[in-house]
């Protein structure tokens, strides 16, 4: 059997010659990374980014925080009855639309902003760039989602 060249015609099938797979196996890391943090806070990553919107917005609609995290509500359901479980949250129905699920955070899911605040700066010192290195991915990634979802 011949190998291929490595500039032959299917050069564009060859993994180190792909977008997604870096971006995939990064996250997956970072991910990853960001485990033992979390567990100190009984959290998920799922939930870590859901609590972030929260602590920021306060209050939002489950389709609002759906859109904000890029998940569906078939995913975000199962999280969010966690997070109201651990008293992080309330959900409730919107009195102008009984359809319209109201998600808050609560006192103790805003007390918990306290405990996570040094998160980010573990990660840092896990991710190795510096500050402008990790500001011009920043953007970068977020031109890629926002062409993504123009497109």
């Amino acid at each position: 059997m011949q190998t291929e060249k490595k500039e032959g015609k299917y050069a564009c099938l060859q993994l180190d010659h792909q977008l997604c797979f870096p971006l995939y196996a990064a996250s997956k890391e970072i991910i990853r990374r960001y485990k033992p943090f979390l567990d100190e806070l009984d959290l998920t990553y799922t939930q870590y980014i859901t609590m972030m919107v929260l602590w920021e917005k306060k209050q939002l609609n489950v389709k609002e925080l759906g859109k904000c995290l890029f998940l569906d509500s078939g995913t975000l359901t199962p999280v969010l009855k966690k997070l109201a479980a651990k008293g992080y949250i309330q959900r409730t129905r919107s009195k102008e639309d009984e359809r319209n699920l109201l998600v808050s955070i609560t006192p103790e899911g805003d007390e918990l902003k306290k405990r996570a605040v040094r998160i980010p700066q573990q990660m840092s010192a896990c991710i190795d760039l510096s500050a402008e290195e990790a500001l011009v991915l920043n953007k970068l990634l977020n031109k890629l989602t926002d062409n993504l979802q123009e497109s």
